[in-house]
């Protein structure tokens, strides 16, 4: 999942250490001169164990790159610490993996520390955006800084019981009245058929706003716009308008009613599969991927009967069948350049050239898939795994390489095929549903817009619409007082962010 808190400035703010944007080694006349004979990359690893150099995955990417090619792997819980440090420092990669858009960044690449590709990606056609929504809002002030890694645009779902749903008889849900029946039955009419006590909606503690919540699922649903709505030209936080109240307001007689967690408010996201599977509570609006690790968890249970515990619908419509779907952002972090390193415009073509090799389809199923024949074979358009040591090697350094690759000209690796029948038919089904929903995507008109305000401030702004939200929730405000408690953002500096948003806005 993307990481919980998603701020409202547009993008996420990272570390306010600034003052070294394009501070690293400077670069000489030599240095611009030189080839680049050793493609130099900083990515983070997220695992225990970095590939191997002299590994067959690393040996096939340098042989179809056609360059030596080393590779700094920095464990991911250090791993914004280092970009600061190295970028500080004489040794600097020509390629820098960004895991998000920070302040940091931001600040380094509009001060000229790394490449401003703006006008450049189109020369390499594996390095062209697909999405052009997805481009705009991962440009900083609307330019482009770095390749995008492209992740699904679109994620939501609604995971339910389908086993209970068949024994009320009830049909899957289309629209958000559907799904507050179906929460009242799963709470008052016995779907377990056992006379346990079940909930409807099971919801975890969840911090941040606009970061793809159960809540912000639930908001857009209603028409709530995703973070910010355009009004004419000109921006308006999503919240300050009646849809986020009127959602919260059907949110909470949820809550009321018992249709919800009781403990929503302090639930730990890490068991949150857990009341699910156990029969505590049977809905779940959370991304697709999820329903298939539940389904997971049964078929270790029952081998032979989990095919119809689990299943998914998409985006759910509002009371007047009007669709408003939630995307992701569509991609997370970057492949940057650093002019430090590569301060030539031959020495860019060199890079680029590589990295739109690697965005290739051979390049693609090489990062996410890995060898074919000796860690997988094909089945159709799947890849099916092949049981072996040296698979399982491959498999771990796969798991890695995939940093590396961007897929901003669309995915073109091949998807695992599903161990089962039960598991293919949900999979596809899934599949079926975000690619539909996708036509009714609600993109952020702001998320490529970084208000200097809300850099500095948006962690205490935002902490105020995610407070007042759950006290509303919980019944500790009444409406007024929500109301008040968001008039008390914009008089806290939130009317600032909204300027400065918008003159930002004006300019792109």
């Amino acid at each position: 999942m993307f990481s919980r808190r998603t701020l409202l400035g547009g993008a996420a703010a990272g570390a306010a250490t600034v003052g070294l944007a394009a501070c690293g080694g400077s670069s000489s006349s030599a240095d611009a001169e030189a080839e680049i004979t050793t493609l130099k990359i900083m990515a983070p690893l997220l695992s225990d164990t970095a590939p191997d150099p002299e590994g067959q995955l690393h040996k096939a990417v340098e042989e179809l790159i056609g360059m030596p090619l080393e590779i700094t792997w920095v464990p991911n819980a250090s791993y914004s610490d280092r970009v600061t440090v190295t970028m500080a420092s004489d040794n600097i990669p020509h390629v820098m993996v960004q895991t998000g858009k920070t302040a940091e960044l931001a600040q380094t690449a509009e001060a000229g520390g790394y490449w401003d590709l703006t006008d450049i990606l189109s020369e390499y056609p594996n390095l062209t955006p697909e999405n052009a929504d997805v481009a705009h809002g991962a440009s900083i002030n609307g330019r482009t800084y770095g390749i995008f890694r492209l992740r699904d645009a679109m994620r939501a779902a609604v995971i339910l019981r389908k086993d209970w749903l068949d024994n009320l008889g009830l049909a899957e849900p289309e629209t958000t009245d559907d799904l507050e029946e179906i929460a009242r039955a799963f709470t008052e009419d016995d779907p377990a058929g056992d006379g346990s006590s079940t909930t409807g909606l099971i919801i975890p503690a969840w911090n941040g706003y606009g970061n793809n919540g159960p809540y912000d699922l639930w908001e857009t649903w209603h028409g709530t716009a995703n973070v910010w709505k355009d009004e004419g030209g000109s921006l308006s936080p999503a919240f300050l308008a009646p849809e986020f109240i009127e959602a919260n307001r059907s949110m909470r007689a949820m809550v009321e009613a018992g249709q919800v967690n009781a403990d929503f408010a302090t639930m730990d996201s890490g068991t949150w599969n857990e009341p699910f599977f156990t029969g505590q509570g049977g809905i779940i609006a959370d991304v697709s991927s999820r329903g298939l690790q539940l389904m997971g968890l049964f078929k270790d249970e029952d081998p032979e009967g989990y095919g119809d515990k689990v299943t998914m619908v998409g985006n759910l419509k509002n009371p007047d069948g009007t669709l408003w779907a939630l995307p992701t952002p569509g991609y997370s972090g970057y492949l940057t350049i650093p002019k430090a390193a590569v301060p030539s415009d031959a020495q860019l073509a060199t890079v680029l050239t590589a990295l739109d090799v690697l965005s290739s389809e051979e390049g693609q199923r090489l990062l996410n898939n890995g060898i074919e024949g000796v860690n997988y074979e094909v089945d159709g358009e799947q890849a099916v795994a092949i049981e072996s040591e040296e698979a399982s090697l491959i498999q771990s350094d796969v798991s890695a390489f995939a940093q590396i690759g961007s897929q901003s000209n669309g995915y073109l690796g091949l998807p695992a095929k599903p161990e089962g029948e039960a598991e293919e038919a949900l999979d596809q089904k899934r599949l079926d549903f975000h690619e539909a929903d996708l036509d009714s995507a609600v993109f952020n008109p702001g998320a490529a817009y970084m208000s200097q305000t809300y850099l500095q401030s948006g962690a205490i702004l935002d902490q105020i619409v995610v407070d007042a939200r759950l006290k509303y929730l919980a019944g500790q405000l009444d409406e007024a007082g929500l109301e008040a408690e968001l008039e008390r953002w914009t008089s806290s500096g939130g009317q600032q962010v909204v300027d400065e948003m918008n003159e930002l806005y004006q300019q792109g």
